[in-house]
């Protein structure tokens, strides 16, 4: 049963109009958020190369942008608490935005280093954010919205990987047509920003019938680090934390690794390398699209260990059998399989008992961007030592994980009104 307040069929069908266009605002928070990141993916490969970077360089180059969310996650609280989960978010956005332009017209590693670190660090601020104003509209709702907002993060990127290949196809420059996409989902954020949640965020959020869920700020660094947990709270953030990180090192392999394994060593033209990530994001959209309807029906458990078995026999096979068609179908495949664990891992940890409200979350969000640090590294290494094709065997791997710690999460519905 969720802590949600139950509430009668009526309120649950008839959200304010308030609610609704909060409900739109995030969405396009999270969409532009998938889509900014995903402008800059298939562009990649050309970075790359003009560089003139080993897959060991290239790999610990990217890890800027996951090092730098990583040290801004925690500080994502603190700017929440002060300017508010809606401003927070927009304004990481902005920020991004202009992170990815300069990656983009990067003359040298270092610079190239610098822009992934400024983008990285708005985007963990956007991210936390982003995701604390739509638990909050989920409260007001009363019921399951988290994965829908995911889904549209996931119709982002395939909207951002297509404006790249486009652009490569069309042979536009990436400083264009990175202004030009920085520009259009920066307006689009802050045009959302009016339509977000007033007030301050906490967890006391005034439902439509008249009733309240009492709660609290969220927390802050210290708070986090001072945490008291049970053991069996502890054990169950670790898996939780794992179950993210599984979703995350599938993602992280569309983006990073997709274009350049298509285009180098299955000898794909650019604009076709793009594919295998717009076809991992796509899939992944359609797993989240059906999501909380899934979960309802089955549970999160059942959900997360089908698609992990589905993500680890379908990149498998992908990867036995090497091809441009059967690999765009194995990436596709992976994402489908991992579309709803990182929403499940957070909705999950945001009810751990024993926990402030929005411990769970922040503490689960910000490690699992662990997952983002270390695969693209060590992707590379192997890559450089037998090949990338057996670097890529962290897709079916971390598949197999999911399947395996899919028991940290509830068997029954996710919600019982």
């Amino acid at each position: 049963m969720c802590t949600v307040v139950h509430m009668t069929s009526e309120v649950l069908t008839r959200p304010t109009t308030t609610e609704r266009r909060a409900r739109a605002a995030v969405a396009a928070l999270f969409l532009t958020n998938g889509a900014l990141f995903a402008n800059l993916v298939p562009r990649y490969p050309g970075i790359k190369a003009d560089l003139g970077l080993s897959n060991t360089a290239y790999g610990l180059t990217v890890i800027a942008y996951p090092a730098a969310a990583l040290l801004a996650g925690l500080a994502a609280a603190t700017l929440i608490r002060r300017f508010g989960s809606a401003r927070a978010a927009v304004t990481g956005t902005a920020v991004t935005a202009v992170g990815i332009l300069l990656a983009g017209l990067s003359p040298s590693i270092a610079a190239l280093v610098a822009a992934l670190l400024l983008a990285g660090a708005a985007d963990a601020i956007t991210d936390v954010a982003q995701n604390a104003h739509g638990l909050r509209v989920q409260r007001r709702y009363g019921r399951s919205i988290i994965n829908s907002f995911h889904a549209v993060w996931s119709i982002g990127a395939v909207i951002g990987g297509g404006m790249a290949a486009a652009a490569i196809a069309l042979g536009v420059s990436r400083g264009v047509h990175l202004a030009v996409a920085g520009v259009v989902f920066a307006v689009v954020a802050v045009t959302a920003l009016r339509f977000c949640l007033p007030g301050p965020d906490t967890r006391e959020e005034v439902l439509p019938d008249g009733s309240a869920v009492p709660g609290d700020s969220p927390p802050g660094t210290t708070q986090l680090v001072r945490a008291v947990l049970t053991r069996r709270t502890a054990v169950v953030t670790a898996a939780l934390v794992a179950i993210a990180i599984a979703g995350v090192l599938v993602e992280d392999a569309g983006s990073t690794w997709a274009a350049v394994y298509l285009s180098g060593p299955l000898g794909a033209p650019a604009a076709l390398a793009a594919l295998g990530f717009v076809a991992l994001v796509g899939a992944q959209t359609v797993g989240r699209l059906v999501g909380d309807r899934l979960v309802d029906r089955f549970g999160q458990r059942a959900v997360a260990r089908t698609g992990g078995l589905l993500a680890a026999v379908g990149m498998g096979v992908a990867l036995a059998a090497p091809s441009v068609p059967g690999t765009i179908a194995g990436f596709a495949a992976a994402g489908l399989g991992v579309a709803t664990l990182v929403p499940a891992a957070m909705h999950e940890a945001d009810e751990l008992p024993g926990l402030r409200p929005g411990t769970g979350l922040t503490l689960v969000s910000w490690l699992m961007r662990l997952g983002f640090l270390v695969s693209p590294p060590v992707v590379g290494l192997v890559a450089d030592e037998v090949g990338l094709r057996a670097g890529l065997l962290v897709v079916p791997l971390a598949g197999l994980v999911a399947f395996g710690l899919a028991g940290a999460l509830r068997t029954q519905r996710a919600c019982s009104w």
